[in-house]
């Protein structure tokens, strides 16, 4: 740290308790009385370097008093700060440094000591060492800020609270690289040019170069008052939201012992670091105001905190039970980046004794609208379309896409808790736009899951609650579970074997078409085998793959008869129902298995017509085989 010495005589104070004597051979004939602290002093070396001083013993001998009293209650820096004035007033030795700057310039111009009372007083030379020498460093401009704190108001007036900002906000806005400050100042061991040096001789290694967040631990010693102002000093000075951000949650974690309990530490150092927290936390009602600052000083933009730290400042924020404001607010920042976030994340537990949920499902419903409202403003486009019943294109990782993947997770976790209301569920799992799933599997999953943790709902509510699914969104994998699901209702697992049977016979389809195009271009292998050429590896191939295809239609071809079956026998149990009662008479039309009659009717056509292509085309083979016998 720079200093600056002052004065040439030898230290001739002496501390006796709570006085200090001057031991320069006179007798004391003046007792100045700061707090509990006495000096023992002399008039001339006073009054001829303080206007106050002058005044206030020619005041004192005016009384016509035995000794001379004076009381300097309110001095600034207190009893210290005194007596490096006094030490001033008589010559003696001492430096200035920048942790007593502050304390010396206020109490020099607490005292008048101006020019006017003697060439080079305290203030000119106090002001000398602060221009130019401590806030020309990043270091000495923060150890004064510091020292304000316990003269804030006086250094206020004299606005040395402002330069100190001033000098750190530039030295922040500007990369350290350029000019080799602030943690690359001169030292010893380091050469004008910014070498390193090993016994004075240059060695060419150059310091490393610093990060943007180079100033992130400096800070850290600053009061919450004072680095809001040097927060705004640097935001009105252009600097990056991004740095910006980072500064703030870096002070928040400092002071908020709560952020760091998620997070995985190790190490000594780790170690260290958490002792030093919990030993220097502030307390709760401290932290709760702290963090609504915090808030505060969090620039409003999407992705400059990470999602990791606005969801610690939310779950500290319910835990110390911060203002709605602050609360919606960080609800608001998660919104905007909601497709960033984990299911580890969403996972916020119920703070408040009135709510029964384990997990707190209201406020991620909030934060999921927040996120829809401005996805809708950014113009949030579908990422694939549904055509006849068909899904078309390739859906994409879009941000809606990864939020409908994160709440069918989400909703998967919460449905197993019995206080889970109805209404709650459905309204979370209803939220997403029905584009932002290209398949309902998730949903699925989760619906699954909460008919089976209640299974006191009605059967109108499992209807209600299925509704939310498309069935014709669902995978072949999940058509075969849901086929067999007992917790479903009759209706859904009916649409949930047609639109599985159909997507049986797409696939068939395109099997025969595969098949087909095989077929037709074997004939130019085959000429080209018979012939010698060079084709008899593709032909090999293509074989191959044709043999592998039929089996694949084969196991096709068991499973839609599987089906067929099961929808035949279902058929008949609800029409002997039928029978019984009148009302489940039109139960065979309502549910679609007319629809399903004539699907399984076309499907058995479809079997019949290959099987008769296939017999014909045997036959035909086996005609050519007979007619080259006889040429033979």
């Amino acid at each position: 740290m720079a200093c600056m010495k002052l004065g040439s005589k030898s230290d001739a104070f002496q501390r006796q308790g709570q006085a200090w004597f001057c031991a320069t051979g006179l007798p004391s004939d003046v007792i100045v009385e700061v707090d509990e602290m006495s000096f023992h002093l002399h008039k001339f070396p006073l009054l001829s370097r303080s206007g106050v001083l002058e005044r206030l013993i020619a005041e004192a001998s005016d009384d016509g008093e035995e000794g001379c009293v004076i009381q300097l209650s309110d001095i600034p820096g207190g009893a210290k700060a005194f007596e490096l004035v006094a030490k001033f007033c008589y010559g003696v030795k001492l430096e200035l440094t920048a942790s007593n700057v502050v304390h010396l310039r206020c109490a020099a111009e607490h005292l008048q000591m101006t020019d006017e009372y003697g060439e080079g007083n305290l203030i000119t030379q106090t002001e000398i060492f602060l221009n130019q020498v401590v806030l020309r460093s990043w270091k000495d401009s923060i150890k004064a800020l510091q020292a304000c704190e316990d003269v804030l108001a006086h250094a206020d007036n004299l606005h040395m609270v402002k330069r100190c900002i001033e000098s750190l906000a530039v030295k922040a806005c500007t990369d350290p690289n350029l000019f080799g400050w602030p943690m690359t100042d001169r030292g010893p061991m380091q050469s004008p040019g910014g070498s390193m040096l090993w016994n004075g001789i240059s060695t060419g290694a150059r310091p490393r170069n610093a990060s943007l967040d180079w100033w992130y631990e400096d800070v850290l010693s600053l009061s919450l008052p004072l680095y809001k102002r040097l927060i705004s000093v640097m935001e009105s000075r252009g600097i990056k939201e991004e740095i910006i951000a980072g500064s703030v949650t870096h002070y928040a974690k400092r002071f908020l012992p709560g952020l760091n309990r998620r997070q995985s530490m190790s190490g000594e150092h780790s170690t260290r670091l958490v002792a030093v927290a919990i030993a220097s936390a502030p307390s709760e009602e401290e932290q709760k105001h702290l963090l609504e600052e915090i808030d505060g000083l969090l620039p409003m933009q999407k992705g400059v905190a990470s999602t990791k730290i606005l969801f610690g400042l939310l779950r500290t924020a319910m835990i110390l039970r911060a203002s709605p404001a602050c609360v919606s607010n960080l609800e608001e920042r998660i919104g905007m980046q909601l497709d960033q976030a984990t299911l580890e994340d969403l996972l916020l537990p119920t703070f408040s004794y009135s709510m029964e949920t384990l997990y707190n499902v209201e406020c991620v419903q909030r934060i999921l609208e927040h996120f829809l409202v401005l996805d809708q403003a950014t113009g949030g486009a579908s990422p694939c379309s549904v055509d006849d019943g068909q899904l078309m294109g390739s859906p994409s990782l879009t941000p809606i896409t990864m939020v409908a993947k994160l709440i069918d997770g989400y909703l998967s976790e919460v449905a197993p808790d019995v206080n889970l209301k109805l209404p709650k569920f459905q309204s979370l799992a209803g939220a997403i736009p029905d584009y932002a799933r290209p398949l309902d599997d998730g949903l699925y999953r989760a619906i699954d899951i909460y008919l089976k943790a209640h299974p006191w709902l009605t059967d109108s509510e499992r209807e209600q609650l299925c509704r939310l699914m498309d069935c014709q969104k669902l995978s072949l994998e999940a058509c075969t579970h849901a086929a067999q699901n007992e917790r479903l209702p009759l209706r859904v697992v009916v649409q949930v074997l047609f639109f599985e049977q159909l997507q049986l016979r797409t696939s068939i389809a395109g099997c025969f078409l595969v098949s087909d195009n095989l077929d037709g271009g074997s004939r130019p292998l085959r000429s080209g085998l018979m012939g010698g050429g060079p084709n008899e590896g593709g032909w090999a191939t293509a074989v191959r793959e044709n043999q592998v295809l039929k089996v694949g239609m084969d196991n096709m071809r068991m499973r839609v008869s599987e089906l067929e079956k099961e929808c035949t026998s279902m058929r008949e149990e609800i029409e002997k129902l039928g029978q019984g009662k009148g009302v489940w008479r039109s139960v065979p039309r309502k549910f679609g298995l007319k629809i399903k009659s004539q699907m399984c009717s076309a499907q058995e056509g479809s079997v019949s017509d290959q099987k008769a292509a296939e017999k014909t085309k045997e036959r035909r083979n086996g005609k050519h085989m007979r007619n080259l016998s006889v040429d033979g």
